[in-house]
């Protein structure tokens, strides 16, 4: 830890006869360090139809692996709840979003997106104009939902979140800064 000398002291070093020994016992200031130059973290929102799936594990990703460079937000054009398996196959890749919460894309029309990413086709197209004021991206994928009715098993259900998963986490990972260089 950096310090700064502030001089010696002259201090009492027998306690018995105090007027007679003394020893020198520098003083120091410990100071914190100095902060690092911090980089701005761009805004990033991940917009779907619901805010329930997609969009959660976008946000989730982008905060799992760009946390340090962005700040992820998600919402949706309405607000569905979060989907109990999006949390599950989430949480068995070691990245919890059960903090997150369903929200609409109007919570969010204050705060200076950099970049809005559309993860949906419905949400692509019907995009709120306050958001297009951000540069605007759509990278769809498929609806875990939509894919986990046609599901004759629980498993296999889950494998449709499950593939659904890493490909996001594999655009999150290896095209959103790309996309971020953009910005």
């Amino acid at each position: 830890m950096p310090f700064q000398n502030l001089g010696s002291v002259i201090t009492p070093h027998c306690k018995r006869d105090p007027d007679r020994v003394f020893f020198v016992q520098p003083r120091f200031l410990f100071l914190p360090p100095k902060p690092k130059t911090t980089m701005t973290r761009k805004n990033v929102l991940f917009l779907c139809t619901g805010n329930s799936c997609r969009s959660q594990i976008a946000e989730g990703w982008a905060r799992h692996f760009h946390g340090d460079s962005i700040q992820p937000y998600s919402a949706g054009i309405e607000a569905h709840g979060m989907n109990p398996n999006a949390m599950a196959v989430m949480k068995e890749a070691g990245v919890d979003i059960s903090s997150q919460s369903s929200k609409l894309a109007d919570t969010v029309k204050d705060v200076p997106l950099d970049l809005v990413i559309t993860v949906c086709g419905h949400a692509d197209e019907n995009c709120p104009m306050f958001l297009t004021k951000a540069k605007t991206v759509h990278v769809g994928f498929d609806d875990p939902p939509k894919l986990a009715k046609e599901a004759k098993t629980e498993e296999e259900a889950l494998d449709a979140y499950r593939r659904v998963r890493d490909e996001i986490r594999d655009f999150i990972q290896n095209q959103l800064p790309e996309k971020l260089r953009e910005v």
